[in-house]
């Protein structure tokens, strides 16, 4: 089944994302500003997690609707039925941003958001579920622009920059979505011998090495928010890993 998907990525590659993503099957793609939209299956979501090195997140919209008030958000958010994504004796947490004339802080919005959503398993089932910061069972992101509030499962969870090969911080890292960016903005292939004259914590080095081998740079990671998703299929995740691992270069 196809379903709409939103990337985030930093300004100014949404055009090289927008590339990858047509490369692994994406269709329907469209740009817009530090975001690209587009539709695939269930696996291309697994496979664009993994596989997609200038994205941030990848976000599954679930919800539209118009407000202009809290009153109004929160009714949209409780009209929502949260049994079909989250059980009561699991944990969200909750990301906003916001660029409207009506709200102006965030977090105000993510907590209007929780509340709406816990208030409706009280009211259903006299308990509610929990909230858990780090590693919740479901993971949401509201976006507000102007009266348009958009409502997402975020699949990824921590911020894809982390690839997992970093066993230290730096005093002034790269961020390895940065990293890459420039590389294939600059039209790196592999195809010539690497010099990074002014190497802190090798990020360049490590992304272009990435690159120059089609490896695809997230499958260190042990954790993506799609694992606890009620429809995660494992089998087809690790399907996509070893389909990924195959397609490297030595």
């Amino acid at each position: 089944m196809q379903n709409q998907y939103t990337a985030k990525t930093l300004y100014g590659l949404e055009e090289i994302l927008a590339q990858e993503l047509k490369s692994i099957g994406a269709e329907k793609i469209e740009k817009g500003v530090r975001a690209v939209h587009f539709y695939g299956d269930q696996k291309l979501l697994y496979k664009a997690n993994l596989a997609c090195r200038t994205a941030l997140k990848f976000l599954e919209p679930i919800e539209h609707f118009r407000a202009r008030d809290e009153k109004q958000l929160y009714e949209g958010i409780y009209r929502m039925d949260w049994s079909e994504y989250l059980q009561v004796d699991q944990t969200l947490a909750i990301d906003a941003t916001c660029s409207s004339t009506y709200f102006t802080h965030s977090k105000y919005l993510a907590l209007k958001c929780k509340d709406a959503i816990v208030d409706q398993f009280r009211n259903r089932e006299g308990r509610r579920p929990g909230v858990d910061l780090t590693l919740p069972d479901l993971r949401l992101h509201l976006h507000v622009q102007d009266d348009l509030c958009t409502i997402s499962r975020d699949s990824s969870g921590a911020s894809l920059h982390l690839r997992g090969y970093k066993t230290q911080g730096h005093l002034a890292p790269m961020n390895e979505v940065l990293a890459a960016g420039m590389l294939l903005l600059a039209g790196w292939k592999g195809q010539s011998n690497f010099l990074d004259p002014m190497c802190g914590s090798g990020t360049l080095l490590v992304e272009a090495d990435f690159i120059a081998r089609n490896k695809a740079p997230n499958l260190l990671r042990k954790d993506f928010a799609f694992m606890r998703w009620a429809d995660y299929n494992a089998k087809l995740f690790e399907e996509v890993r070893n389909e990924l691992q195959a397609a490297e270069h030595p």
